[in-house]
């Protein structure tokens, strides 16, 4: 998975006991009447990061990105940014800026003078306030458009307007929900790089709300997975798809295949996992667990071997049919049924011209390397 090599990424300051947070929220709560949007969160946010908070509709992650804005106000808890408390601080006066999905650039004006708008608000001379804008647009690249006005633009173009017009006046922090939701894929994926880019030149610390995994993981030095307002998780893109700590975050970061089952006898190299779908499972150890413990077996389908024959070395193996495939230029995409009826997802390389593919209706072995499973207790 691709992720962001920021200058925060590459010296990972969260690694650092002694590294200062930028940004510490302190058990965090914002409840609506009878319904909390934010339950208790606590986390700490470092300079020159780029942080997405990723979860589904609902989960909390844009009432949080609100109230660290000054636009909600908390039920309980602290933030606190570069050492000062914001209790109390309206919106304006905190050293941040937002930017929204749909980018609320004024239809009326050009494009230079969206991007003025708050300096001369701010009672900056003109002069200054378009030598700066200036500075904006060749940053997005956007410096021939500067006298068209918004409707004159594509969608990609509209939010790099927006991005301008929201780091001139060189917030400390930059909030950012949902900025890509309205492009559509190719440009979406071509502007993530775009957005790195641009965070890394000038050292903002970012912070993005998306329900968009793939975005999360290409942008991110380190994603917050929420659910039902609290943090799943927290750890580099890497972490979150190897190391997944529950089966909410393995199951909503990328495909998954997962198996429940119980902790068998211990063995010198590996642990006994009884499973109804695969059988007994050879893993390794885990600490802590005790003979007969439910636990879930966590497989991502590109590393699951997809073979007509069961290979010399597989430990675990068991016999299935292909019952759907696509075909999708780097990779194929398996669904195999096994013998039991259960269905495991399978991904493999297309690495050359392959003579004869695995294709539809196949008998085939479907292998699992102990090492590639990840036992998980929630």
């Amino acid at each position: 998975m691709p992720s962001n090599p920021s200058i925060a990424a590459n010296t990972r300051p969260w690694r650092d006991p002694s590294a200062k947070p930028f940004i510490s929220i302190r058990h965090i709560t914002k409840r609506f009447g009878d319904f909390t949007a934010v339950n208790d969160v606590s986390l700490d946010i470092y300079r020159g990061e780029l942080f997405c908070l990723l979860g589904g509709s609902g989960c909390g992650k844009s009432t949080l990105l609100r109230m660290l804005a000054g636009f909600e106000t908390p039920t309980q808890g602290q933030i606190l940014i570069d050492g000062q408390d914001m209790a109390g601080v309206p919106a304006d006066k905190r050293p941040t800026n937002m930017m929204f999905q749909s980018y609320a650039l004024f239809p009326h004006m050009s494009v230079e003078k969206n991007v003025a708008y708050g300096l001369l608000r701010e009672g900056k001379s003109k002069a200054e306030a378009y030598a700066r804008v200036a500075e904006m647009l060749a940053l997005v690249k956007l410096e021939k458009y500067a006298k068209r006005k918004p409707h004159q633009l594509s969608g990609g173009q509209r939010q790099r307007v927006a991005l301008a017009r929201s780091l001139i006046k060189q917030p400390k922090l930059l909030l950012l929900d949902e900025p890509l939701g309205a492009l559509d894929k190719k440009l979406r994926e071509e502007t993530q790089f775009e957005l790195i880019n641009i965070q890394e030149t000038l050292g903002v610390t970012f912070i993005v709300v998306t329900h968009d995994q793939d975005e999360a993981m290409t942008l991110a030095t380190r994603i917050g997975v929420m659910t039902e307002g609290v943090i799943a998780q927290i750890g580099e893109p890497r972490e979150i798809y190897e190391t997944p700590q529950s089966r909410f975050v393995a199951d909503f970061i990328g495909s998954v295949n997962l198996f429940e089952g119980q902790v068998g006898p211990a063995a010198p190299d590996f642990m006994r996992v009884d499973t109804a779908d695969l059988g007994p499972v050879a893993v390794p150890p885990r600490p802590g667990l005790t003979q007969g413990q439910t636990v879930w077996l966590a497989m991502r389908p590109e590393r699951v071997w997809l073979t007509r024959e069961k290979p010399a070395e597989a430990i675990n193996s068991v016999r299935g049919e292909v019952r759907d495939m696509g075909y999708v230029g780097h990779m194929s995409s398996y669904v195999v049924r096994l013998d039991n009826g259960r269905l495991v997802r399978v991904t493999q390389a297309n690495e050359g011209r392959r003579d004869n593919p695995i294709t539809w209706d196949e008998q085939v072995s479907v292998s699992f390397e102990p090492a590639d499973f990840r036992v998980l207790t929630e």
